[in-house]
């Protein structure tokens, strides 16, 4: 068995089912719960290694369970909605969601995701082993310590943010793709891909520019890609 333990709160019976039967039958291990009070319980009794996670609960919004779980554990969770909006989205990210797929989803699409999320964690490990510190400007970006900072205060970043973030820095000076981008982070370029790459950069430059309007950082080439900013 995969020694990958995933959390699936799902309401909706037939999808949880779909979910977990997809698990099985790629030897992950799982957990299941039907509302929010559950998924709570169940976090904390047996701390899963990925949550997938369904917004619109009976009982309480996947969000605040989001804020929840954020207040003492960095479980990647990624959620899985009906909840199509870019807000939706930048709600949820910026609550502490670390990736955000869209109903309905293909199953193929579904275990990308978590392959990602296992690459991702097993990079970030391997992030700690380099000794390598990136600075541009007031951006400092430390591989070693997994952490980036704007002057002297240190930026909350999602996985996937940051992982966004040393992808464009370890590059930079470079028009990098919207294919590039997207295959460096989810291992594909689907079109749900493109759209979430979007939102991602959405909120990594709120947190990065002091005037997103007028970026000081990322620099976006319109149909292509992204590109830092070399600063003098």
């Amino acid at each position: 068995m995969n020694k990958l333990v995933v959390l699936v709160v799902e309401d909706d019976t037939p999808i949880r089912n779909l979910i977990t039967t997809t698990l099985q039958a790629h030897d992950y291990n799982y957990l299941t719960a039907p509302n929010g009070k559950a998924a709570i319980l169940e976090a904390t009794s047996h701390n899963p290694d990925v949550i997938f996670l369904d917004l619109g609960l009976p009982d309480i919004d996947g969000v605040e369970i989001i804020k929840k779980i954020r207040s003492w554990s960095n479980i990647p969770i990624i959620v899985i909605s009906a909840r199509s909006e870019d807000a939706d989205k930048i709600e949820a990210l910026d609550a502490g969601a670390d990736d955000y797929l869209t109903k309905p989803f293909s199953v193929e699409e579904l275990l990308a995701r978590l392959r990602v999320t296992q690459r991702r964690l097993a990079a970030m490990q391997n992030e700690l082993t380099s000794q390598s510190v990136f600075v541009n400007g007031n951006l400092r970006v430390d591989y070693a310590a997994g952490c980036a900072y704007l002057g002297n205060t240190e930026l909350h970043l999602t996985p996937i943010e940051y992982k966004l973030l040393c992808i464009l820095s370890k590059n930079v000076g470079k028009v990098l793709t919207h294919t590039f981008i997207t295959e460096k982070i989810w291992g594909s370029s689907w079109d749900n891909d493109i759209a979430s790459l979007r939102v991602f950069m959405a909120t990594l430059r709120k947190k990065l520019e002091s005037k997103p309007d007028s970026p000081q950082y990322i620099q976006t080439h319109i149909g292509v890609g992204y590109r830092m900013i070399k600063m003098e």
